[in-house]
């Protein structure tokens, strides 16, 4: 009972911050899409940082070590490597962005392609990536809770409850509300995992060296790379692949345009990656677990978190933990609502149906269409089967696909144009569709590669695809110069 009083109290008052964000704000389109421009350097930090800690880190992280061994380490390195790039990456984006008054991703590559059509296309790329990223936070809502209140709550209710919370104060407030949740998140988050990561190891094993000695000990070669399937080179590829991709979601992306100034990016880009080492932390109650909550299987690897927990803590503390991991589901959940619902209303409808239509209409069918998004997302978390996991796995890959469009609309001589953008993110989407839906791997579409390449992530074909597509269909539509256009006929 007590788990269940300390789960319902931190909902509540995630519901409350959430609506009384919007308290002296008048929510235009701009201010709910993002904050009116006005975010400093903490907000954004958080905003920033509510990429790493989602459910899919709560849970996915600890389970992953718990269930993999070595090749958890990619989640660590991933997003330090893309802060890094950030550093170069971010401001440009923001500045063009502000001048332009850009309130989205897509609204960033019709400007710099002069295409609708690009945009509208990259809209649909990035809701096609959002919805499943957003039935994945769901899912791990109805995990968390579930298991923290003993099974006094259903896995379904809490799916609905989360659900209605996010969609309330996403529909009032924008990304205000996002942003002061993720400050209690991230604060309540860092206590809870550093504390896991630190008492698990010390209580069960002496201590993080002598807990990694039995590890090895019971399960020779778990704490090193397989030599197939999960290799070095499978863990070398998807850590470059997914930085790639990292900022390319469209609620990271969205995230930049919140800011007041662009120093912001740098200072970020110097802390992030220190903050990303609270991963660790997650990892060890992972392999805290391995030996512990002995044969989970399949997807249960990822309750091995909360199984350990169960065994170890009183009900209060359990409930404390729950809190934590429904705010987890619920900030990134917010943002995932909020930016999907303006690709929607700005960049699909705006751009295919009312080109003329007025910010005032645009915000008003955004949040007409936040609670609509959310019902789909929970259609999909209840009935949706393993089919959304093969979804998740494309959402990485398809967002990735924007990247070299973004970093050539960077440089100062751009050469290449709205087509070969266009036309390169069509085939690599197309790609990855084919080779995901297929279950297809390097190592059976080119066996004749030497085994060290075979476990490349197979994104990288897409990307490549992507990539000769774009120069190709660049090179072919270059607009004709001005002497050309009018040079004498002999």
């Amino acid at each position: 009972m007590s788990a269940l009083v300390i789960i319902a109290a931190i909902t509540l008052f995630a519901l409350y911050l959430g609506v009384r964000a919007r308290r002296g704000h008048d929510m235009s389109l701009e201010q709910w899409t993002v904050g009116g421009r006005s975010f400093g350097t903490a907000f954004v930090f958080l905003l920033m940082a509510g990429e790493i800690y989602t459910t899919f880190t709560f849970l996915g992280g600890s389970g992953f070590a718990y269930g993999k061994g070595a090749p958890v380490y990619y989640i660590l390195a991933y997003g330090t490597l893309a802060y890094i790039l950030s550093y170069w990456m971010l401001p440009p984006i923001w500045r063009y962005a502000k001048n332009h008054h850009l309130v989205s991703q897509p609204h960033f590559f019709s400007r710099k392609y002069d295409s609708p059509a690009l945009g509208t296309l990259v809209a649909l790329v990035g809701v096609a990536a959002l919805i499943p990223y957003l039935v994945l936070q769901l899912k791990g809502l109805g995990i968390i809770v579930a298991t923290a209140s003993y099974g006094a709550i259903s896995s379904t209710a809490a799916i609905w409850i989360g659900a209605a919370v996010v969609t309330s104060y996403v529909t009032i407030s924008g990304v205000r509300g996002s942003a002061w949740n993720s400050v209690v998140k991230d604060t309540l988050i860092l206590a809870i995992v550093l504390f896991l990561g630190t008492y698990l190891p010390l209580h069960y094993y002496g201590g993080f060296g002598e807990m990694f000695h039995a590890i090895d000990a019971a399960r020779p070669g778990f704490l090193t790379f397989p030599a197939k399937g999960s290799s070095v080179t499978w863990f070398q590829s998807t850590v470059l692949l997914t930085a790639l991709g990292f900022f390319m979601w469209p609620h990271t992306f969205g995230s930049i345009f919140t800011a007041k100034d662009e120093r912001i990016f740098r200072r970020n880009a110097m802390v992030l990656p220190l903050y990303q080492l609270i991963l660790l932390f997650v990892f060890f109650v992972g392999f805290a677990a391995t030996l512990k909550v002995p044969g989970l299987k399949g997807g249960d690897i990822d309750l091995s978190l909360f199984r350990l927990s169960l065994q170890t803590f009183d009900p209060w503390f359990v409930g404390v933990i729950g809190a934590a991991g429904i705010l987890t589901a619920l900030v990134p959940g917010s943002m995932i609502l909020t930016s999907a619902s303006t690709l929607l209303a700005n960049d699909v409808y705006r751009g295919m149906v009312s080109r003329k239509a007025s910010d005032a209409t645009v915000a008003k069918l955004a949040r007409f269409l936040v609670p609509v998004v959310a019902l789909v997302a929970v259609g999909f978390t209840l009935h949706g089967g393993e089919t959304i996991v093969a979804l998740l796995l494309m959402g990485y890959s398809f967002v990735t696909q924007l990247f070299p469009a973004v970093i050539c609309s960077l440089l100062p001589h751009n050469r290449a144009t709205k087509y070969g953008a266009f036309c390169g993110i069509l085939a690599g989407v197309a790609v990855v569709t084919l080779t995901t839906t297929m279950h297809l791997s390097i190592g059976q579409l080119m066996p004749f590669l030497p085994d060290a390449l075979k476990d490349v992530n197979i994104g990288f074909l897409a990307l490549a695809v992507n990539v000769i597509v774009f120069a190709v269909v660049s090179a072919v539509t270059q607009p004709r110069s001005v002497e050309q256009t009018h040079a004498p006929v002999h």
